[in-house]
């Protein structure tokens, strides 16, 4: 069975990626959002030309083939354009052998607690108080995740005092039960990202994500060491030797790799299970409801090292109008706090035809 073409279909934000087979048999995956139509570009011009016509159940030689064959241009661009071929793959596997992905790589169906993640950094306590307030009453959500610092800040808070005023105001809000997990997003020096931890634990915030410069893996180390409480990173990183020395050197407790940065599930199953050597628990990154939550739903529930919860985006069409329609049915129901990875092959879920009929088209075949 050969690959025997490769079809997307593009907008700005979303590329949806469709193989088929020399036997039809076909399989829908997805590159990373933002500049998908760029990532579209490198897919047909630097990874479709190296795998159509190879065996299109070896998944791991084609990924890896794509590496050898240009290893002058390593990064995210050609590892989001690898992980559109390779999550459409496995879709086609799952559909093959009737089985969902969650199930090819040694997992059940079932339910994954799942964390409230809020995106939004220029909003109030007394905002996000609200929304999460609502979120635990209507969804049953019991773990929250919310913003400190400014985006890379150097130190800078996206208001005087905001990181200071939403920690305790949040806990105290939700009281002592629910979880609570802060992203700094790269904003701070390894002394105020100290700072800000001993804040984290005097008011029980159990994660605290990249706190420092994500590429600066000394830095984090320093904030891990220094902390009782778990200090995570990875969603950027794409370059599986970076990976490694992340976890060798134990830069972070608790490693976050994105299925669509890292160029597909094949790549993130080998980041898995070096940090499972490790001891390092997976809680990894998904920061929409496009496919990447569904990716990551079938991976948690199949590596023995899986984390605490799925990330769940909590915005809607104001802040990501571009997730609209994309599915004939959303594959994200949120019940008692948990989602649910089913039982139907593949990736269980159909892409909107009127969404595809809007996108640009391109195909690369045999």
């Amino acid at each position: 069975m050969k690959l025997a073409s490769i079809e997307t279909y593009t907008n700005e934000f979303v590329c949806f990626v469709k193989i088929k087979t020399d036997e039809g048999q076909t399989g829908w995956g997805q590159v990373a959002p933002y500049n998908a139509d760029i990532t579209a570009t490198v897919l047909h011009r630097m990874v479709a030309p190296h795998v159509l016509g190879l065996d299109a159940l070896d998944i791991d030689a084609m990924v890896d083939l794509v590496t050898d064959r240009e290893h002058k241009f390593p990064g995210s661009f050609l590892r989001r354009a690898i992980g559109g071929v390779d999550t459409a793959l496995w879709d086609m596997r799952g559909k093959l052998e009737s089985k969902s992905v969650c199930e090819l790589i040694g997992g059940t169906p079932g339910g994954i607690r799942a964390y409230a993640s809020s995106m939004k950094r220029d909003i109030t306590p007394e905002k996000e108080i609200k929304r999460f307030l609502t979120l635990r009453d209507q969804y049953g959500f019991d773990a929250f995740k919310f913003r400190v610092g400014a985006e890379c800040g150097h130190d800078i808070d996206e208001w005087p005092g905001r990181t200071e005023a939403i920690v305790p105001a949040i806990r105290q809000a939700l009281g002592d039960q629910p979880a609570l997990l802060v992203d700094g997003n790269s904003g701070f020096s390894p002394a105020r990202a100290i700072e800000v931890g001993h804040i984290l634990q005097d008011n029980d915030i159990s994660h605290f994500e990249e706190p420092c410069p994500y590429w600066e893996y000394h830095q984090t180390k320093q904030v891990t060491d220094a902390l009782d409480i778990d200090v995570t990173g990875g969603e950027q990183d794409c370059e599986l030797q970076n990976w490694q020395h992340m976890i060798d050197m134990k830069a972070v407790d608790i490693v976050q790799p994105d299925v669509c940065y890292l160029g597909g599930m094949t790549r993130t199953l080998r980041v898995a299970d070096m940090a499972a050597k490790a001891g390092i628990p997976v809680t990894p990154h998904c920061a929409n409801l496009s496919m990447v939550t569904l990716f990551t739903m079938h991976l948690l529930r199949a590596i023995p090292n899986a984390g605490k919860y799925l990330e769940f985006s909590i915005e809607g069409a104001d802040y990501y109008p571009w997730q609209q329609g994309l599915f004939v049915e959303t594959p994200f129901d949120i019940r008692d706090g948990k989602a649910t990875v089913t039982d139907a092959p593949g990736w269980g879920v159909e892409v909107s035809p009127d969404w595809l009929s809007a996108a640009k088209y391109q195909v690369s075949q045999v």
